[in-house]
């Protein structure tokens, strides 16, 4: 995909931020779009299905963790990579980003080239063309073409990193995921991350999936029951 086929949600309540961040994107030759609050935010992602959104945490009318909520419960968008950006000193959890359906966060004030960086790092995360496109394991399906899960006859909508964590668990069923593994292939280098993180998107799959799908291996890792 061409960088003027990617278009990217920039939402801020900030004038300044919107304007920088978009020069530095739009100079390198993304789409950009923006918002200035997260119901606007909703609005325009359902209209342009955007590849990324760059997401302010604290803004008026909704903020941006109700937002990404939102945004995941929305099938056409279950693709898209959210991250959020946020101020240093900010009342916010990394923790509970995730929780909200993010996949990364940036640290504002934050250097042209390391957005950049950041960006192209985000992007690469949105399809990986060699993977095998359906997984299909007694009544559990994973299409990774469309981003969907069937259980059954039932339809699931999972957040990305929850979908991207069951779809490597499931490609090889019985096999011990390390969690140094999970956290390099589902989050990457570019993001530091706690073991915390894995725990948590596993609860939530547990959920949804099943509670016996998923076995611990104390002090080493995960895997997919079938």
């Amino acid at each position: 995909m061409k960088k003027k086929d990617i278009t990217i949600l920039l939402v801020d309540d900030e004038p300044d931020i919107l304007e920088i961040v978009k020069y530095n994107l739009t100079s390198e030759g993304y789409t950009v779009e923006t918002a200035e609050n997260g119901l606007e935010a909703i609005d325009r992602a359902k209209q342009i299905k955007p590849q990324l959104i760059i997401m302010d945490v604290m803004m008026p009318k909704m903020d941006g963790m109700e937002a990404c909520e939102k945004i995941r419960s929305i099938p056409e968008l279950s693709e898209t990579v959210i991250t959020f950006l946020t101020a240093r000193g900010e009342d916010y959890s990394q923790m509970a980003g995730f929780e909200a359906g993010a996949d990364d966060y940036i640290t504002k004030p934050i250097k042209p080239k390391v957005l950049v960086s950041k960006v192209k790092a985000l992007l690469r995360r949105f399809k990986k063309e060699d993977e095998e496109e359906k997984i299909k394991l007694g009544n559990l399906t994973i299409n990774r073409e469309e981003y969907k899960i069937m259980l059954g006859k039932k339809e699931l909508i999972l957040p990305r990193k929850e979908f991207e964590l069951l779809a490597l668990l499931a490609s090889k069923p019985g096999k011990v995921f390390k969690r140094e593994v999970i956290l390099d292939t589902i989050w990457g280098n570019d993001v530091i991350v706690g073991g915390r993180t894995i725990d948590v998107h596993i609860r939530k799959l547990r959920e949804k999936i099943g509670d016996d799908r998923f076995k611990t291996v104390k002090g080493v890792g995960y895997k997919f029951v079938v």
